[in-house]
């Protein structure tokens, strides 16, 4: 006695994005558009990089934020540790690949670890 009935989707995304659908339904007395936005996220990514470089030289690694969802994303960037330095935030448009410049800069001979978290903010 119910006047719904389930129409099952199978939607397998291959990669993060935004994935819009329009379904139409057409009867003869009715017809229905429904659309259908699905915003997909990547796991989130752990990357190492390792930085060999000679007492107060400085070496620069560009770390490329591609953007392929429907709205602009900005970045904010956290560094935890000493020797490391980078830009507070970032803004990556629509369509676009915004590098990150992580630079490295020691200031003695040693061995210099450090966490970097890049997130997203409203």
């Amino acid at each position: 006695g119910s006047d719904t009935v389930q129409f099952p989707i199978k939607f397998s995304p291959k990669k993060a994005g935004c994935y819009h659908c329009q379904i139409i339904l057409k009867s003869p007395c009715d017809i229905r558009v429904y659309e259908i936005e699905c915003v997909v996220n990547s796991e989130q990514a752990d990357a190492q990089l390792e930085f060999l470089t000679p007492a107060y030289q400085t070496v620069t690694q560009e770390i490329p934020i591609s953007n392929i969802s429907s709205e602009d994303w900005r970045f904010e960037a956290v560094l935890e540790g000493q020797c490391f330095h980078g830009p507070p935030v970032i803004n990556v448009p629509v369509g676009g690949t915004v590098p990150y410049p992580l630079t490295f800069k020691p200031v003695a001979e040693c061995e210099i670890m450090t966490v970097a978290n890049i997130k997203a903010c409203a």
